[in-house]
C-alpha cells in the first residue's frame, strides 16, 4: 500500500484538496487546543488546519511522498507539525496522551482496523476525543470515493464494538455531497462518530 499512495500522491495536486474535512473541522472547533494526533494523515490538510487552529499536532502515514507535501504545506502556511513515516503497528502510540485523535477516511482490513482503534481509545486521555468520519457500507458500489471492499467500510455496530470504552456523543449515517479534491467527489454515504473516553 505504499506504493498505491506514494503514487496517488504524486501529482503536484492535493488528490483530496486543501480544505480540511468539514466534520473534523467542526468538531474540533468546539474543543480547546491540546495534543492531537492524525493518522493515516496524507497530504497534511487536516494536520495544518489543526495546526493554524492552535493545536500541537502528530501524524503519520506510510506514504513518504504524501509527508513531504504535507510539511512543505505546514511549511508555507507558518506552523510545524510532527509527522512521522511509520506503519500502523509501528507507531508509538503512548497511553493517555492525546486530547483529540483524528480519523479521516482511514480504512483498512481487518486485524489492522480492530488495532488502530483499540490503539485509540488507549492513546487518549480521559476526556478526550476521538473525532472519525469514514465511508459507510453503503457506499459499496458508488464512484464518488472509499474502498470498494464491504470488510473496510464501516457502520454502526462496528464502530460502537470498536470504540466500546467511549462514551459516544454522535453517531450517524449521511448521505453527504463530496468535494475533496478529485478523488472525493460527489454524493456518498458517510458514518460519523464522536465519542469521549470517560474520565
Amino acid at each position: 500500500m505504499e506504493q498505491f499512495w506514494d503514487d496517488r500522491y504524486s501529482t503536484s495536486q492535493f488528490v483530496y484538496g486543501k480544505e480540511p474535512n468539514g466534520f473534523f473541522a467542526a468538531e474540533l472547533s468546539k474543543r480547546e487546543p491540546g495534543f492531537i494526533l492524525l493518522p493515516g494523515e496524507g497530504e497534511g490538510r487536516n494536520a495544518v488546519h489543526a495546526a493554524l487552529s492552535g493545536w500541537e499536532v502528530d501524524a503519520f502515514d506510510q506514504s513518504k511522498v504524501g509527508r513531504d507535501k504535507a510539511l512543505a504545506f505546514a511549511s508555507s502556511s507558518g506552523v510545524v507539525i510532527n509527522y512521522r513515516i511509520c506503519p500502523l503497528e509501528e507507531f508509538p502510540f503512548q497511553a493517555n496522551y492525546y486530547d483529540v485523535v483524528g480519523l479521516t477516511f482511514f480504512h483498512a482490513h481487518d486485524p489492522y482496523r480492530t488495532y488502530l482503534h483499540k490503539q485509540v481509545c488507549n492513546t487518549l486521555l480521559p476526556g478526550g476525543t476521538v473525532i472519525l468520519e469514514a465511508f459507510h457500507k453503503e457506499q459499496l458500489g458508488k464512484n464518488t470515493g472509499g474502498p470498494q471492499s464491504l470488510e473496510m467500510l464501516f457502520d454502526e455496530e462496528m464502530l460502537l464494538s470498536d470504540f466500546a470504552g467511549l462514551e459516544p456523543v454522535l453517531l450517524e449515517k449521511q448521505i453527504v455531497t463530496l468535494n475533496e479534491g478529485p478523488f472525493h467527489q460527489g454524493e456518498a454515504s458517510v458514518i460519523r462518530f464522536a465519542g469521549i473516553k470517560p474520565a
